[in-house]
């Protein structure tokens, strides 16, 4: 085996490890999302792993040929006045080169296009709707029965849980009231805008218990790093215990004192 071609092969190896390694602890292909939780965010994820294994392909094969090039002819092994060979002009390797990018480029546009016409269109089947207003700095979740949980940012410690039910499909709508704001919990759903005087629209379904972490996905001034969001899912007795406690302390605010 020629000196270039063991370099080549180390190079291979050494990606092919890494990419390996990369799976301990930190996600393997996919370390930016945690594991879905809802539909939305599982198409999400789906779409991700997608596009990132090809990339990950073409990148591979891209760089490795790129380096077998310029081993296999570097100045220092050839005599002088040597030209390598030249392919600039054919028609099929044009044609080759160009069909494969389009090819891959419109495949991810219409998997993209599919997964948002069937994921992240608003919805009218919904069991429950919640309307979630964006701040300087922080968010409010109306529940439409006089129950408002206000999630005012904190940079030192864990903000007040944005609770619902599981097995439920939610129908979530979004405003801002001052500046853009953008609500993004990587295991639900998507970065959906809440932008003063127009509505967005995005839905979730939970089907465990558990509590999941987002943050405000667009830059919104000085405190825009102390809006976090949290998610907590409860089964419904569970639910209907937390919700008729929020109403009891709605109607206790609510009443004047004696």
């Amino acid at each position: 085996m020629t000196r270039s071609a063991r370099a080549l092969f180390t190079i291979l190896g050494l990606t092919a490890l890494t990419i390996a390694l990369s799976g301990c602890g930190v996600g393997g292909l996919s370390p930016i999302f945690p594991e879905p939780v809802s539909p939305n965010g599982q198409a999400i994820y789906n779409l991700y792993l997608g596009i990132s294994i090809p990339a990950i392909i073409v990148f591979v094969g891209y760089e490795a040929a790129l380096l077998w090039v310029a081993i296999r002819y570097r100045r220092s092994r050839q005599p002088a006045g040597y030209t390598p060979p030249q392919v600039h002009g054919h028609t099929g390797v044009e044609l080759i080169w160009t069909a494969i990018p389009l090819v891959i480029v419109l495949t991810i546009a219409v998997f993209s296009f599919v997964a948002l016409q069937n994921y992240f269109q608003p919805i009218n089947d919904q069991q429950m709707q919640v309307t979630i207003s964006g701040h300087q700095f922080g968010w409010d979740y109306d529940y439409g029965n006089g129950v408002v949980v206000h999630q005012e940012g904190s940079l030192t410690s864990s903000v007040e849980p944005f609770v619902v039910p599981t097995h439920t499909l939610i129908k979530l709508q979004f405003a801002g009231t001052d500046v853009i704001h953008s609500w993004w919990v990587p295991a639900i759903s998507g970065k959906t805008d809440a932008v003063p005087g127009y509505y967005n629209y995005s839905w979730m379904k939970i089907d465990r218990v558990g509590q999941w972490r987002g943050e405000c996905a667009e830059l919104c001034g000085v405190g825009h790093a102390s809006m976090q969001i949290i998610v907590q899912a409860m089964d419904q007795p569970d639910f209907d215990a937390w919700m008729a406690q929020q109403k009891a302390k709605a109607t206790a605010a609510a009443s004047p004192s004696p």
